[in-house]
């Protein structure tokens, strides 16, 4: 699966519990290759200079989605140069594709939640120190050439793929001479599902679900809306079941604009 993404479109960041729960239900069938895409949509390529137009992407993004982006950060704290993201998270992989994983969670979460502006030194660094990288060795790759070749072969495959919008998802079958299937946007859980089993040409059976805080230690940080999507619970049943983690010490609770976030206590 090539899983093609921008760490600031809001899209991107929409799609993440589909991925969680493709990932938890069929991941033995299939391996995702991040490929950082630069700039796609005309709403992000047009618009870094109308940072109202760009808040009110935001805001609507997140209340139809409900992973929730907090807009103001192009009215409080504009990100200055969006394609040294990209670049950052190709300097990440130079550690291993899981590192840049993530990586790229970890600036999503600093740009969508907190309002960083992840185009900044000092803001990808910390960002760096919390996906537990060498810190040292991402700081000597970030303008590397190898970080720059990298994120070019990105860009190449995507357009060779002729990816024209973001997020957007190819299905291959390395097993097969038939021709991958492209996704373009965001789509129903079941999509992605009827779209990998018709590659798959069969129909798997979902593996079981971990139990829920082996599921939120696998991934350290989670929002109310994944786990309800993972869980096939509502928002509301996800939400009363991390306070149960809560009050066991197990999570602490990160209010965001729209829902909650829960960082794993080790």
């Amino acid at each position: 699966m090539y899983v093609f993404v921008d760490p600031l479109c809001p899209e991107c960041w929409s799609l993440e519990p589909y991925i969680k729960k493709l990932t938890i239900e069929y991941g033995r069938f299939f391996t995702i290759q991040p490929i950082v895409s630069g700039h796609l949509n005309h709403l992000n390529k047009d618009q870094f200079d109308k940072p109202i137009k760009l808040r009110d992407i935001w805001e609507k993004t997140a209340k139809r989605t409900g992973m929730s982006c907090d807009g103001d950060i192009w009215i409080d704290n504009p990100i200055s140069s969006p394609w040294i993201a990209s670049l950052a998270v190709k300097a990440a992989e130079l550690q291993g594709k899981k590192a840049g994983k993530v990586f790229l969670r970890r600036i999503q979460e600093n740009a969508f939640l907190n309002k960083l502006n992840i185009s900044e030194k000092d803001v990808l660094l910390q960002c760096a120190e919390e996906a537990n990288l060498d810190v040292n060795e991402f700081e000597n790759d970030l303008y590397s050439a190898s970080a720059k070749k990298a994120f070019q072969c990105d860009l190449k495959l995507t357009q060779e793929m002729e990816v024209d919008y973001i997020p957007t998802i190819v299905f291959f079958n390395q097993m097969s001479d038939d021709q991958g299937i492209k996704i373009s946007g965001l789509y129903p859980y079941d999509i992605y599902v009827r779209v990998l089993k018709e590659i798959l040409q069969k129909s798997p059976i979902p593996s079981e679900k971990p139990p829920l805080e082996d599921f939120v230690a696998m991934y350290g940080s989670i929002a109310t809306k994944e786990v309800a999507v993972v869980y096939d619970w509502t928002v509301a049943k996800a939400e009363k079941e991390m306070k149960k983690l809560q009050l066991k010490r197990k999570v602490s609770k990160l209010p965001a604009k729209y829902g909650n976030f829960w960082n794993y206590l080790l």
